[in-house]
């Protein structure tokens, strides 16, 4: 029998940073790798979440035998609630702190009991359909990381994501080196690997420089000490609280993902916590300053999160004061830069004492710089490399680096690929043979999908000019003006301030209105039409602005 072709498709996670997903395909089995969400952009005005387009899976529902995910991030597995009923349910495979995230998400969407879970632990071996998939362990900013080696007639897929070579990680699980050697013997037909942080020379430092720097902040301290982190940051918030339980402070925990997470960590046995460090709120307002520690939610500037409440002075359950020490534990996610700055000033502001930033050594990346990408590259020495989960510049200079290893890779084994890009291998052999469109799926409030790229561009221009509404009554036989013109703006102009401009387009309307009368019948679409081009005309005549112009005619 002749062996079939393999195929590899990103749906998501290609040339951005976020919402991964990953579809290997091969015969009548397609495997999902990881099912994640990316946050909204600046300019995706009013979208709480984007995710991966899944119009492929659907039209081979069939064929799609599980989703395997590799770690607990949200740009890993925050897209469960929303992708799953819509592909049947398939088993969602897992490390047990995984399942357990996930299964916590699912629980709040109320699909839990509809969803198959499998758990497995580093060094399991998966049968999914007439493939096997293997597994080992990754270091990473969350425990329970782990890669993907999908065996194949065609070929091995390794799948390498959110790693990096940590020798003192704060779980004690490093990268499986010797694994990832023994995959190299066996020459995977192809790579996917993590590309972001290619822009760094060297070794990405390890999570204990973390650990040394918050030791010496809770050694010198005076008064409360709040540390905002990623929520699914585990590694991190027990190096908090191992700081916190050695100078003797209590732990509050503040934001509800950061609530979950831990609880649901500390449960699975992940996250170690001696009884009676972690106090509530109304606990830790009885206790002296120099007694609490906060872990909270907010290292983004998100708006509802904690930290960006408390320098609003709006969280109930602690107000920032003079005195404290706040450490934003986390590197800005691009397009974050203005929020996270936003929530710095205004905690400077409020007296509070505020450690960011690199040269702080308060947060370390979760991923590999140049040296250990080289290094993965020569221990596995795939046939085929696909960087991802990286901005396309990234995914780039990542190419560039592989050609210049000297270990024979090309432009034509190295690919730069964008979402929906469908590649094919077998030994000794790859080729992007099609392009499947994708689109970005917006979450909007409890709508999936409603709000599409028009209604956001839409959302564009009314924050960048505002909004124009006319309002006319017109003879439905005659077509003359009956009522109005009215008009109305948002953003646009101060209509009290504005009235000379106002009166202008009044005459503007009027004038096209005359224009119409030479016909029998009004036509209201047309009217519409003639409307929102002379105003639209006219105001940029007059303010070289673009108001969004909405007439309203109303026939009698």
């Amino acid at each position: 029998m002749t062996k079939q072709r393999l195929r590899v498709i990103p749906l998501g996670g290609a040339g951005e940073v976020g919402r991964n997903m990953w579809v290997v395909e091969y015969g009548d089995d397609i495997i999902v790798m990881d099912c994640g969400v990316m946050f909204p952009e600046a300019e995706m005005l009013g979208v709480d979440l984007v995710l991966p387009d899944i119009n492929y899976l659907r039209e081979n529902i069939g064929k799609i035998k599980a989703i395997v995910l590799t770690h607990g991030h949200e740009d890993h597995v925050g897209g469960l609630p929303y992708i799953l009923p819509e592909i049947g349910f398939p088993t969602v495979y897992g490390t047990r702190l995984t399942i357990g995230i996930a299964s916590h998400k699912l629980k709040e969407h109320r699909l839990l009991e509809q969803t198959k879970f499998n758990t497995f632990e580093a060094g399991d071996v998966l049968r999914i359909g007439s493939l096997t998939v293997e597994t080992f362990q990754l270091a990473h900013s969350i425990p329970d990381t782990v890669g993907l080696a999908v065996n194949t007639p065609a070929g091995i897929v390794a799948y390498i994501t959110d790693w990096k070579f940590d020798h003192t990680p704060v779980d004690r699980k490093k990268t499986d080196i010797a694994a990832i050697t023994a995959l190299g013997a066996r020459r995977p037909v192809v790579l996917i690997t993590d590309c972001v942080r290619v822009e760094s020379s060297g070794f990405t430092p390890s999570e204990r420089v973390v650990g040394d720097s918050l030791d010496n902040i809770f050694a010198t301290a005076p008064g409360r000490i709040i540390v905002a982190t990623f929520a699914s940051n585990i590694s991190r918030v027990q190096q908090v609280i191992d700081s916190a339980e050695a100078y003797g402070r209590r732990v509050m925990l503040a934001g509800r993902s950061m609530e979950n997470n831990s609880r649901i960590a500390q449960e699975l046995g992940y996250l170690r916590i001696n009884g009676g460090t972690l106090v509530r709120p109304n606990e830790a307002a009885q206790l002296p300053d120099d007694q609490v520690a906060v872990i909270c939610t907010g290292s983004q500037g998100e708006p509802m999160a904690a930290l960006a409440r408390m320098a609003n002075r709006e969280f109930t359950n602690l107000r920032i004061k003079q005195g404290d020490t706040v450490v934003v534990s986390a590197s800005p996610i691009p397009g974050n830069e203005v929020s996270v700055s936003r929530v710095i000033n205004n905690l400077f502001r409020i007296g509070a004492d505020v450690i960011y930033g690199s040269d702080a050594k308060v947060h370390v990346s979760g991923h590999a710089a140049q040296e250990e990408l080289k290094m993965l590259l020569g221990m596995l020495r795939p046939q085929h490399v696909i960087p991802f989960h990286g901005d396309y510049r990234h995914m780039v200079l990542y190419r560039k680096l592989a050609i210049g290893m000297d270990m024979g890779y090309t432009t034509e084994n190295v690919f730069v690929v964008e979402n929906g890009s469908v590649l094919e291998f077998g030994q000794n052999y790859g080729k992007q043979v099609n392009k499947i469109p994708v689109n970005y799926i917006y979450v909007d409030g409890t709508t999936v999908g409603d709000v599409s790229q028009i209604v956001v561009r839409d959302r564009q221009l009314l924050s960048r000019d505002g909004v124009m509404i006319v309002v006319v009554t017109v003879d439905r036989h005659t077509g003359d003006l009956a009522g109005g013109p009215e008009v109305l703006t948002r953003g646009f102009v101060h209509m009290k301030e504005s009235e000379e401009l106002l009166e202008a387009t009044r005459k503007v309307v009027r004038k096209v209105l005359q224009h119409g009368n030479d016909r029998t019948e009004v036509d209201a679409a047309f009217l519409i039409r003639k409307i929102k081009d002379a105003v639209g005309d006219f105001l940029y005549e007059q303010t070289k602005r673009r108001p969004v112009v909405l007439p309203i005619v109303t026939e009698i």
